[in-house]
């Protein structure tokens, strides 16, 4: 049983883990796309920040797993 448990928690951090990893790797992009775009036309700050914010969704899913792994996979 702990063994389980043992498992549930690394996998739970590897969801998190490599979610942040993604979004790190797209925001990169994105975030340089975005300060160009923003130097051209200063009107694009808004449509910008959207974008930039997208990524960031990746890791909450990641998160939203973790948390039913953590919390929902041991009382089954």
């Amino acid at each position: 049983m702990a063994a389980d448990l043992g498992m549930i928690m690394i996998g739970a951090g590897i969801a998190v883990g490599l979610t942040g990893l993604g979004a790190g790797l797209a925001e990169k992009d994105v975030g340089a796309a975005a300060v160009g775009a923003i130097t051209e036309d200063v009107g694009l700050f808004g449509k910008a920040m959207v974008l930039m914010v997208l990524p960031e969704t990746i890791v909450i899913f990641g998160l939203v797993i973790a948390i039913l792994g953590v919390f929902v996979l041991p009382n089954m």
